[in-house]
């Protein structure tokens, strides 16, 4: 229990981390694809 008190949200677990991978990623993607289109305009 001491690991849950000391990380509330559980983002330092190995899922967390994945999650916040996955989102970041998610985000770049998107981004790169925004700019790649409005750069052809």
């Amino acid at each position: 229990m001491s690991v849950l008190a000391q990380d509330p949200t559980g983002l330092s677990s190995p899922v967390g981390r994945l999650v916040i991978l996955f989102g970041l990623l998610t985000s770049l993607v998107v981004l790169l694809r925004w700019w790649w289109y409005n750069r052809r305009r």
